[in-house]
């Protein structure tokens, strides 16, 4: 005789597969990237030879690979009915490139800043409207900057974040303004349009730029801008430290070094300042 009585269900979750595991990986964008990077070996290769390369049917193939071509990673020659590598798959693999070769041949530059002033250099980036720093060499003294790889600032209230300000364009920086706004984060910040640009002025003339207690009380900042082969500001190189340890004599003094390091680095990663920015942001 059967026994039809209902089994208790087993408290709790239910386990999970191993492709639900943290850490696991997605099994479709596993074989997406594989598909990828077997494409980027061949100049040009055909659906049935690729399929074949990564092992999978040639359906299952053709489903990814338009999915690719919808974002740009991979091209279809109608001609040939090749598959090639996208431009967006470049663009992506460059932005790494240029990374890390910034990265790199930055660091010397600010290891020479913080020998000659004493004081932590700072390296970073414009992302989304944020500065973003992205490498740091720091001072021995006790009292001293301190920004982690990854940190994000408002522009406005940053030395490196208005350097790179002042070389974009008015509506850009129009456009981060409404995004971001100008809050206030000491009493010296500057929170408003008008004065921001009046700053940038300034900025753009002499080619360096000065946070003055404007982020943290007690603070100041000297940044200057890097430039890459088309002459557009892509990072800023900075020197910063406590407000005693920089008055106004000792920035006439950091302001050349910092400006002359950014000059140095951009020539490093084959990058050219522009001889006159006919459309910062002060226009």
């Amino acid at each position: 005789m059967s026994d039809d009585t209902p089994k208790k269900r087993p408290r709790g979750r239910p386990k999970s597969s191993a492709s639900e595991l943290p850490g696991a990986p997605i099994q479709a964008l596993d074989r997406g990237i594989n598909l990828l990077i077997t494409l980027a070996k061949e100049d040009q290769v055909s659906l049935s030879d690729l399929a074949l390369s990564v092992g999978m049917p040639p359906s299952t193939a053709h489903r990814m690979l338009g999915t690719l071509e919808k974002h740009g990673f991979v091209e279809l020659d109608a001609a040939s009915q090749h598959w090639s590598i996208g431009v967006e798959a470049f663009r992506v693999g460059n932005s790494y490139l240029r990374r890390t070769n910034l990265v790199d041949s930055a660091r010397p530059f600010m290891r020479y800043l913080t020998e000659q002033t004493g004081e932590t250099a700072n390296l970073a980036i414009a992302d989304q409207g944020d500065v973003v720093f992205v490498s740091q060499v720091e001072s021995h003294n006790p009292i001293r900057a301190f920004f982690r790889s990854g940190t994000r600032g408002f522009m406005h209230t940053s030395g490196i974040g208005k350097a790179l300000l002042a070389t974009f364009r008015r509506a850009e920086v129009e456009k981060i303004l409404q995004k971001k706004g100008c809050p206030e984060f000491t009493e010296k910040s500057i929170t408003s349009p008008t004065a921001l640009f009046a700053d940038l002025a300034q900025i753009k003339q002499r080619g360096w730029a000065l946070d003055d207690e404007e982020r943290y009380s007690g603070m100041r900042c000297v940044a200057a801008p890097i430039y890459n082969a088309f002459s557009e500001a892509i990072a800023g190189v900075s020197v910063s430290g406590p407000t005693v340890r920089f008055p106004d004599d000792a920035i006439a003094e950091i302001a050349p070094m910092v400006k002359k390091a950014a000059q140095e680095i951009t020539e490093s990663i084959g990058g050219v300042a522009p001889a006159s920015d006919p459309g910062g942001a002060a226009d």
